[in-house]
């Protein structure tokens, strides 16, 4: 991008193009290389997974795109939380560590709860 930029200084030193012109062109830039690096950063192509195994047998086992974990994090765990069946395997999770998690493209186990009567909950990112 560098050199692009340099090439749009140029064109104002040489007078083709005026500097507002330049500047537009410079943010067309920028916003290209944004894209370009959101497109192909890895991580957004991760998994996150979520598996609770229950002494009950009421095994869970979610598997959601990085891409879409972090838009519904909060509305998610909120609908859970109000789920009778659910409630209890969600109410220790911390959702902020899951943000945090996501947002420092962190890989691997990430949560580990297990309770007195057997229940565990795992999250990974993979």
């Amino acid at each position: 991008m560098k050199e692009e930029i340099a090439k749009v200084l140029t064109m104002v030193q040489e007078g083709r193009i005026d500097s507002d012109k330049a500047a537009e062109l410079i943010s067309v830039l920028k916003e290209k290389e944004k894209e370009t690096a959101v497109a192909v950063s890895p991580y957004s192509d991760r998994t996150l997974r979520i598996r609770v195994i229950s002494s009950d047998k009421d095994n869970v086992s979610v598997n959601l795109p990085i891409k879409l974990v972090k838009a519904v994090l909060n509305a998610g765990h909120g609908i859970a939380k109000n789920i009778p069946q659910a409630e209890k395997y969600v109410k220790d999770l911390d959702i902020d560590l899951l943000i945090t998690a996501i947002e420092q493209e962190l890989v691997g186990q990430i949560v580990d709860v297990k309770s007195a009567d057997g229940d565990t909950v795992a999250v990974y990112i993979e």
